[in-house]
This record gives structure tokens, C-alpha cells and sequence, in this order.
């Protein structure tokens, strides 16, 4: 059944694209907007489902995986037919992109799947939930699977009995924890084993990210930055500055933070102000602005993205400075001359710190600029954006996760009317469903990550993952606090910070926006 009617829904992504190509030879993408962005949510949600039923075939799955898929398929093509929600308020509907035919076609070829009435399935599922069985996350590779139990054990030892906790207080990890991560490998998982990294893949950095969000969106969080300053520097650095930097990275000696955000700019990077000039003795000056820069505070290393060809339009007077810095104190923040930063409150994603920064003549060493040649920041960074962006995904996942784990434990101890909430349909569904939604995103972020491992190219892959998992997380939060009723809005329960971590997977490292517009305009265009 799933070989047809993924079969079905391949020729409906089709219509799709070949439907908005046709609006695409009249008018440009930012004026198709609602239809171009739903065609990516159609692809999306098509390679879920190839993603879903590669893993419900293998031989090692088990009745509660394939009807966990079956709930995938049957749901994913309702909606396909039905109307996809890209957001609580926007469906993208088959008529808004003249589709109605071929959504009635592929309702009559899947009309075992949408006409059915899965109340009985989603229920099994609940009750496997409730008897603590959850569907495969095994690879049936041994290293894989040993690195998984690692990071697991370490999240249930060490963050999770701590994470509220550090939360409320809007502590920053404790330096022992850091210790501990890096002593697990945590920041040099992507960093060559020639340069103190493990030299392993993005495939396995999704599951040390995956487990370690599981436990605080904080704790997985914090390699983040260690991830794209590595990447920067593996692929774009000199042979000096991958020998100073690189090893420092991997043993977490040195914390990285990525500064790279304006207050005016957002998105639009090509319209940054912050400048870096050279000074008479050949370093850099910097002045400027920056803002959201997560670790600010803690960190040694910039990895700032500022203007130093002064009349170079947009990206082309980008340049990557690589900026060391003093690790900031609680009473002196920021120690560096000519740096000053005042920190942003946040409802959620705490554990590091949010700041807005100021540069007024801060000095950098003179080999600072990244792989010696100015004008190539952009391009530097936008090298990083798909293992940004699949590591992204992978800590909505966990936060999906964590989400589900609450709300089925509340709905197992909580009683009402005499019994075990749990027993009752609307909260069972919520719980079924949830975990559906926590392996299509799971699935399909491993798939961007082993098309990265694979050398390809994959923005349009790894703008999937993020888009379909950032939704996952904040459903499954929302979902899970809702099992909870007005405990959920109490502090002192976990899932209100869960809430409030979801919320911003949807924005940071290209907001959902941004990645189905990636999506779209990379498979108009044949990418990939």
C-alpha cells in the first residue's frame, strides 16, 4: 500500500511543480509567494514520506514502526489532498495552485488511506506508547548505535535532572557539564581526526544533537557553534589557522560564537553594516553592531561576518574575520577593549545567553581574515548553512521528542473521572500523532544528512528537515502541554520550558519562511 500510494502523491508533487512553473513564466516568485511556498511543503512532505517508508521497510521493523507509517501515509495524504498547514493560520489548499483535479485523483487512488477510519490504529499506537515501547531509532550499525546509547545515557544522567533548573534560574551550562560534553566529543564530531576532531559524519552528529536536545535545547545547542566555526574553518581556513584553531575547537578549549546577525538586517545579509578596516600596523579594526549572538559572553572566538571592501555592493564586500576574544566573567561580560554587549531576555533557548553587541574600534590580529582573502564571507558561510540547518533540524527532533515523553507521562499518571487520562481518544490521538510527527522529521533530517555525508549538494534537503521538524517541535510542545492542562502553564512543570525551547526552531538559522522559499526556488531551478 505505501509503494502506491507514494507512488501517487510523486505524481501530485509533480502537477505541483509543473503547475507553479507555468505561474513562474508570468510573474516572479516573491509575487507567487503562497503558491511557490506550499509547493515546497507539497515536496516536503512527499520526501517525508520517502523517507518514511525506506525506514518501515527494513527487515528489523517492528509492528508498532509500520503502523506508525501507516499513520504517516494516511494522514500526510489527507493533508496533501486536504489542505497543508504551513503555519496555525495558513493552509496551503490544492486550489491555490489550480490543483483540484489532481487532488481528487489522488484521493481516489489512496482512498483506502483517506477514507479509513484510523481510530483503532492510533489507539494502538498510544497503548504501545503506554507500555513504553517506541518505534525504531536503531541503525543496525553497531558504532552508530553505541554512539546513541552514549549521549542517551549521558542526557538522562547529567541534563535532564538539571535542565529546568538551569532554565528558570537562566543559567548558563555549568562549566563542568561543558567538560563533560567535550570529553564525549561533542564540539569536534565533524572536525578531521588530523586536526583532534573524531572525522565522522553529519549523520551522527544529528543523533549526538538529537539526544543531547532531548535533554535541553541549551545542551544540544551548544555544539551548534562549535559546528559552523569548523566548518568554516575545515573548508575555507588557511593551514595556520586549521592548526591553531581546529584542535582548540574539538577539546572545547575554545568556545566559539557565530557573529553574524544586525539589528536591522535579519535575513538580509548582503545588507550588513559592521565594518573592519586595516589599521597601520596590519590588523583589523572593527566597528559596528551585531545582535542575537547566542554565547556571547563565554565565548573565545568570533566568527564574525563584516564589511571591508567599503564599495563592494552587498555580498561581495563580505569578509569571515576569525576574532579571539577574553571569556567573559558574570561581574565583566565582555573584558575586550572596544567590545561592550548587553544581554536580550528570552522566553526559552537559555543555558548560553543572548546579547546585543557593540564594536567601537576593537582590534584583530591581522591574520584574522579567513583563508587570507577578503570578499568570500558570504560564500564561506553559506558553505555551512546545510550542516546548520540539518544540526537545526536534529535539535527539533529532540525537543519533539522530549515534548512527547512529557505528555505521555503526565497522561499516564494524571487521573480524571476516575482514570488515567491516557485512556481518553483526544489525548491518546495527541500522543499517536506526535510520535508520527517526531519520526517523519527524525527520517528525513537522516536523509539530509547522509545526502551531506554523500558530497552533494543539499540546501533543498536540508531546508526540508528544518522546516518539517521546526513544525513537529512546536505541534508536539503545544500538543503536550495542552495533556497537561493547567499545569502546563505552571513554571515549575518541564513542559513549559519545552514550550517555550520549540518556539524558536521555527526562526533561528533561516526562519520557516526563508526555507520554503529555498526549497522552492531550488527545485524550479533543478538544484541538487
Amino acid at each position: 500500500m505505501h509503494h502506491k500510494a507514494l507512488e501517487s502523491a510523486r505524481v501530485f508533487r509533480a502537477e505541483a511543480q509543473a503547475a507553479l512553473a507555468a505561474r513562474l513564466d508570468r510573474r516572479r516568485i516573491d509575487e507567487e509567494q503562497r503558491a511557490a511556498h506550499g509547493f515546497a511543503w507539497v515536496a516536503t512532505s512527499v520526501a517525508a514520506l520517502e523517507a518514511v517508508a525506506a525506514w518501515a521497510a527494513r527487515e528489523s521493523a517492528t509492528a508498532l514502526d509500520r503502523a506508525v507509517a501507516q499513520l504517516a501515509f494516511a494522514e500526510t495524504v489527507a493533508q496533501l489532498v486536504g489542505g497543508l498547514p504551513m503555519s496555525q493560520s495558513e493552509l496551503f489548499r490544492p486550489a491555490d495552485l489550480g490543483l483540484g483535479k489532481a487532488a481528487r485523483v489522488l484521493e481516489a487512488e489512496c482512498a483506502a488511506l483517506v477514507d479509513a477510519d484510523h481510530a483503532g490504529l492510533r489507539a494502538q499506537v498510544a497503548e504501545a506508547l503506554a507500555d513504553g515501547q517506541w518505534p525504531s531509532d536503531h541503525f543496525d550499525d553497531g558504532e552508530l548505535d553505541a554512539i546513541r546509547d552514549q549521549f542517551r545515557r549521558f542526557t538522562d544522567a547529567e541534563i535532564l535532572p538539571n535542565a529546568h533548573e538551569w532554565h528558570l534560574a537562566n543559567a548558563l551550562i555549568p562549566d563542568g557539564t561543558v567538560r563533560a560534553m567535550a570529553e564525549l566529543g561533542t564540539f569536534g564530531v565533524c572536525i578531521p581526526e588530523e586536526h583532534g576532531g573524531l572525522g565522522l559524519g553529519k549523520l551522527v552528529m544529528c543523533v549526538v544533537t538529537e539526544e543531547l536536545s532531548r535533554g535541553w535545547i541549551g545542551a544540544g545547542s551548544l555544539g551548534t557553534r562549535s559546528e559552523i566555526a569548523g566548518e568554516l574553518i575545515v573548508l575555507g581556513g588557511t593551514e595556520t589557522q586549521k592548526a591553531r584553531w581546529l584542535p582548540a575547537i574539538a577539546s572545547g578549549e575554545v568556545l566559539p560564537t557565530a557573529v553574524f546577525t544586525e539589528p536591522d538586517t535579519g535575513s538580509d545579509l548582503g545588507s550588513l553594516q559592521s565594518r573592519a578596516r586595516r589599521g597601520e600596523d596590519g590588523g583589523w579594526i572593527i566597528d559596528g553592531a551585531k545582535t542575537w549572538i547566542t554565547h556571547a559572553s563565554r565565548s573565545d572566538l568570533m566568527t564574525m561576518l563584516v564589511r571591508t571592501v567599503p564599495d563592494a555592493r552587498g555580498y561581495a564586500g563580505l569578509s569571515m574575520l576569525l576574532v579571539p576574544k577574553p571569556r567573559g566573567t558574570q561581574d565583566d561580560p565582555f573584558p575586550a577593549e572596544g567590545m561592550s554587549g548587553s544581554e536580550i531576555e528570552v522566553l526559552g533557548y537559555r543555558g548560553m545567553r543572548e546579547y546585543a553587541l557593540q564594536f567601537d574600534g576593537m582590534r584583530a590580529p591581522g591574520d584574522a581574515l579567513l583563508g587570507g582573502e577578503e570578499g568570500q564571507g558570504f560564500k564561506q558561510l553559506m558553505r555551512t548553512f546545510e550542516g546548520a540547518r540539518i544540526q537545526t533540524a536534529a535539535r527539533a527532533v529532540g525537543v519533539a521528542r522530549r515534548a512527547l515523553e512529557l505528555g505521555l507521562d503526565y497522561a499516564l499518571s494524571r487521573k480524571q473521572f476516575g482514570k488515567a487520562i491516557v485512556g481518553f481518544p483526544r489525548v491518546a490521538d495527541k500522543l499517536a500523532m506526535g510520535v508520527v510527527d517526531i519520526v517523519m522529521a527524525r527520517e528525513l533530517t537522516y536523509a539530509a544528512a547522509r545526502a551531506k555525508d554523500s558530497g552533494k549538494r543539499c540546501d533543498i534537503e536540508a531546508g526540508m528537515a528544518k522546516l518539517l521538524a521546526a513544525r513537529a517541535a512546536w505541534s508536539n510542545a503545544d500538543a503536550a502541554l495542552q495533556i497537561h492542562g493547567g499545569n502546563g502553564y505552571a513554571l515549575e512543570y518541564e513542559i513549559s520550558r519545552v514550550l517555550c525551547d520549540a518556539r524558536i526552531l521555527n526562526i533561528f538559522e533561516g526562519a520557516a519562511e526563508i526555507q520554503a522559499q529555498v526549497i522552492a526556488r531550488g527545485l524550479m531551478e533543478g538544484r541538487n
